[in-house]
């Protein structure tokens, strides 16, 4: 299909005490250097890290370093790196249901340098860099000193499961989630909100973070699959239209397990619950899109594409209109954010033309005096 960052969900043992459900969650870490042997050996995943290498991937492994399984020899090892109750006792993570691990204590400095140590492991196996689940009460400067360390190994890509903070992303973090995003086209897909909403989210974001920072646009993910519901049941028709905004727009697109087999199920989260792998009516979609993306300059990330320009249009509540340009390179994208056709007039000043449509090949003049209609959860792309 054109992927070429691969993440991997949590490979490493799963805890056993307290653990949900049938085979437990995958982020009850029982070793942070040891693989699950219900996925091979540790030489097994060596294999897959450099058959991804060879195929032109890259691979982000899963980091979870909030909590440990109740069984992780650190328990036993390295008592004081635990957050202990008003009782001395372990705990899981305050605020949540999450039985099943205990809460580590980040103010330990021999903790920061067990972690580092084990991320180095993992980049001498041939790991690419890591997706940080919920660092949101770890400190910003291990993070950074992490960087540092792994970066004289080699270059990594380091995702932080977090929105908030910009400095996350100053110097320890790529990218960060745009988890505003995703619930708002969830929003407007089911009529709650409009493309005034999402043009005022952009503003801000264009405001707020600068040219180079990576934001991760998904339209589902492993927890909002399991517990919010599937695209389908939460989107509806408007899947093609938010999966070209996501595409085309400045950010890093992610595509979930399944989504591009058309995926219809939320997956069970503690028992083994297998995706049927097959090529769907989505499966080409999503192919021409990373293609769209890969091949053309003007969608690349960060300082290397161009930024998005707005494009007015008589019909802002319902259109989201955009441009972006990079050297000789010019992507139009025109969405209809609603679930009923749009007539409508979008104002082209200085980037009149002859262009292509991407989806169609349609060769088609854009002019001042252009008028268009877009059909329910419509969307164009025009190339130049």
């Amino acid at each position: 299909m054109g992927i070429d960052i691969l993440w991997f969900m949590p490979i490493y043992p799963i805890g056993i005490p307290n653990r949900k459900g049938e085979l437990g969650s995958y982020y009850s870490v029982s070793d942070y250097m040891g693989v699950n042997p219900e996925f091979g050996t540790i030489e097994d995943f060596k294999g897959v890290i450099d058959k991804a290498h060879e195929l032109g991937m890259h691979v982000l492994l899963d980091w979870v370093p909030n909590h440990t399984s109740w069984d992780n020899p650190l328990t036993t090892e390295h008592p004081e790196w635990y957050v202990k109750d008003s009782t001395g006792k372990f705990t899981p993570p305050i605020g949540t249901d999450w039985t099943d691990v205990i809460q580590l204590d980040w103010s330990q400095k021999g903790l920061q340098d067990y972690m580092i140590d084990a991320f180095k492991f993992w980049v001498n196996l041939g790991a690419d860099g890591f997706r940080v689940d919920h660092p949101h009460n770890t400190p910003k400067e291990f993070w950074e000193r992490a960087r540092t360390e792994l970066d004289k190994i080699k270059p990594v890509l380091m995702l932080a499961e977090y929105e908030g903070e910009i400095g996350f992303t100053e110097k320890a973090f790529d990218m960060d989630y745009a988890w505003v995003m995703h619930h708002l086209m969830n929003s407007i897909a089911q009529g709650k909100d409009s493309a005034s909403a999402m043009l005022k989210y952009f503003q801000k974001e264009w405001a707020v973070y600068p040219n180079n920072a990576y934001r991760l646009m998904f339209l589902t993910n492993h927890d909002e699959n399991s517990w919010a519901g599937t695209i389908d049941s939460l989107m509806g028709d408007s899947q093609r239209a938010f999966a070209t905004l996501i595409f085309t727009a400045q950010g890093m697109p992610l595509i979930y397990s399944g989504q591009e087999a058309c995926l219809d199920k939320k997956l069970k989260f503690f028992v083994r619950d297998a995706i049927e792998w097959d090529t769907c009516n989505l499966t080409g979609f999503y192919s021409n899109l990373i293609k769209l993306k890969k091949n053309n300059p003007a969608l690349w990330n960060g300082d290397f594409g161009g930024k998005m320009i707005r494009i007015k249009t008589n019909k802002d509540k319902k259109i989201f209109a955009f441009y972006r340009e990079k050297d000789e390179n010019r992507v139009v994208v025109l969405l209809n954010l609603s679930k009923k056709p749009v007539s409508f007039k979008p104002v082209l000043k200085d980037i009149e033309g002859e262009y292509t449509e991407y989806f169609t090949t349609q060769k088609t003049g854009l002019s001042k005096s252009l008028n268009l209609t877009l059909d329910p959860w419509g969307y164009k792309v025009y190339l130049k």
